[in-house]
């Protein structure tokens, strides 16, 4: 039996995958292998730096989600900038850090945003608050990433060679099936929307490997309850108003053109990159971490040679072990 190569796109899927231990129920053909579907994990040590540079400034309040703030970078973590004194906070959604700006009027209130179509919209929709209510100490630093661009970086890879893509169910819920389509009829990949839930992700590994079986590739919905094949058009409009498209860097897969979100000229005043002249510096790469390997879905975490010695969740090297959703944190914690 020839091998089935399937790529879980989502880090919530890798987890989900991992934790029930689903690789262990599929015969030995039938392959998963990991994506960049984290964003935590895809953010570049020089995106990390430029973002520690700003927190460094006086009277600055750097805001971010918790699974960032471990992640290293060049010359630290947010986690050990803010030991040293810089006001970094965790916060749990962008609104959050709105509400904080409002409350401290002479600090300059910088949002570290990461994440995919997921998360971008709703940080639109509260950037045009803030335009609205006229707030002038709020920012974003934008590190927001586009899914499909990526996607087709792997599928026409002839490093990766996969044969269909396990795809995110809730940036689906945005996006729609409709962009897929394109990438599954180029590069002869199969698709197929899943949810998170065991019994999902099992019928959707049935579903695409019927499709490769059969040479059919298009793109299916197992996700229906939630996925629509337009998605949310209310949601892609405000993404499409307040960002606009740019090339940046991904960590393991490089820079991918028009990959990335910046914000449009209309929100200029609320552009951390702007406001604070932001330059990125070049970076050495970290010797024996393997993180981008495992994003592109060429290696596994157990074939690192820190992974579980020198790397672990309590003390990660690379971002693939801090983040959440991370591969090697997933397999350290479930895969033994």
């Amino acid at each position: 039996m020839n091998t089935i190569k399937l790529m879980e796109v989502c880090g919530t899927h890798t987890m989900a995958i991992v934790r029930a231990g689903i690789k262990k129920l599929l015969p030995a053909w039938i392959e998963l292998v990991s994506g960049p579907g984290c964003p935590v994990c895809v953010t570049s040590e020089r995106d990390i730096d430029a973002a520690i540079d700003i927190a460094r400034q006086k009277d600055v309040i750097m805001t971010t989600f918790g699974d960032m703030m471990r992640v290293p970078g060049s010359t630290g973590s947010f986690e050990e900038t803010k030991q040293k004194g810089s006001d970094i906070r965790i916060v749990y959604s962008v609104l959050d850090a709105l509400r904080i700006a409002e409350e401290n009027p002479k600090h300059k209130v910088v949002f570290m945003g990461v994440g995919f179509e997921t998360t971008s919209p709703t940080v639109a929709s509260v950037l045009k608050e803030a335009r609205a209510r006229k707030i002038k100490n709020f920012s974003i630093l934008s590190n927001f990433k586009l899914i499909f661009p990526a996607l087709r970086t792997i599928a026409g890879s002839r490093e990766v060679q996969i044969d269909g893509f396990i795809c995110p169910g809730h940036v689906s819920v945005i996006t729609g099936s409709v962009p897929y389509e394109k990438i599954a009829k180029r590069y002869k990949k199969a698709c197929v929307i899943t949810g998170f839930e065991p019994g999902d992700i099992l019928k959707g590994i049935e579903k695409l490997v019927r499709r490769v079986r059969d040479k059919n590739y298009g793109v299916e919905i197992e996700y229906a309850r939630a996925v629509r094949k337009k998605g949310n058009p209310t949601a892609q409009d405000v993404l499409k108003e307040v960002f606009t498209p740019r090339g940046v860097e991904w960590r393991g897969l490089g820079v991918i053109k028009k990959s990335g979100l910046k914000l449009r000229n209309k929100y200029k005043d609320f552009d951390a990159e702007r406001i604070f002249k932001v330059k990125r510096r070049s970076v050495l790469k970290k010797k024996g971490c393997i993180c981008g390997e495992i994003l592109k879905g060429l290696k596994k975490p157990a074939d690192c040679k820190l992974f579980g010695k020198a790397c672990t969740t309590r003390h990660p090297v690379g971002p693939c072990m801090v983040s959440s959703e991370g591969t090697c944190a997933a397999y350290y914690r479930y895969g033994k």
